[in-house]
């Protein structure tokens, strides 16, 4: 199934040993790093357990408490974290942060009509995703109301939905997706050569899903479209029309980054 390739992720563990710098005062280019990944850690930690305490954070990030403190209460005044009665949890900051990301430029604009008339054309949740990291990425979303409603609102899936499909069948040999099934290898062939990946109930019951590449310049996807609906839709039907609109995705992406016309009235 689709739910659907973009900077570096906050590192997940906790950082190297190092004396905790003292965050009232100046910084030097290592306390700074120091502070970075600090900051980063708790944020991930967040994303884990999306709401906890000063102490749960430090111990999962090997911080000391009174340094998580300090780191905590700099992202709260900047938006990056929500506090409530001494408990915390991702803010709105991250958000739009998040929402700004995208792994080709102009993607998200140029996809946003083209993937709304899907939905409407289909009645279905059509869905632009891209892989990273093995995962994954629903950039975007959009539904009727006939559409088949998701389980969830999840927006990190596993690379074997029809979009991830898709995507790592152009990914080439090292897709960085781990231990694959012996009939990946046909698989990718024969979803290279139709230009269409399916997920038949394979990551939902109730729920499958056609998906297309997204070209711009080159021979490479940088996204995936997908449909989402019940087992009783064909699937093929959809597919087709899904092509449709990630040609206009193609189209307007060539559009943005056409080189610019040579100016008139130049010096002969």
């Amino acid at each position: 199934m689709a739910t659907a390739t973009a900077a570096a992720r906050p590192r997940t563990g906790p950082p190297d040993p190092a004396p905790s710098p003292d965050l009232a005062g100046p910084l030097s280019a290592t306390a700074g790093r120091g502070v970075l990944e600090g900051a980063f850690a708790l944020l991930d930690a967040l994303h884990h357990r999306e709401d906890a305490g000063v102490t749960t954070l430090a111990s999962a990030c090997g911080l000391p408490k009174t340094t998580a403190y300090r780191l905590l209460d700099q992202l709260v005044e900047l938006g990056a974290v929500e506090r409530s009665a001494g408990r915390y949890r991702i803010g709105p900051g991250m958000f739009r942060l998040g929402q700004g990301w995208q792994p080709y430029p102009g993607l998200r604009e140029a996809a946003q009509r083209p993937l709304r008339r899907l939905a409407a054309a289909t009645g279905t949740t059509a869905t632009l995703a891209v892989l990273y990291e093995g995962q994954t990425l629903i950039l975007d979303r959009t539904g009727t109301d006939l559409s088949r409603p998701v389980p969830d609102d999840r927006r990190i899936w596993p690379w074997y939905t029809a979009t991830g499909k898709v995507l790592a069948a152009w990914a080439g040999p090292g897709p960085q997706i781990g231990p694959l099934p012996r009939s990946w290898p046909d698989e990718a062939v024969r979803i290279r050569e139709s230009g269409v990946a399916y997920d038949r109930e394979e990551v939902l019951e109730g729920v499958c899903c056609a998906a297309v590449p997204v070209f711009a310049a080159g021979r490479v996807p940088v996204a995936a479209l997908g449909v989402l609906t019940g087992p009783d839709q064909r699937l093929e039907r959809l597919a087709e029309t899904a092509r449709r609109a990630a040609s206009a995705i193609t189209t307007a992406l060539r559009r943005q980054h056409r080189p610019a016309p040579a100016a008139l009235g130049r010096h002969r």
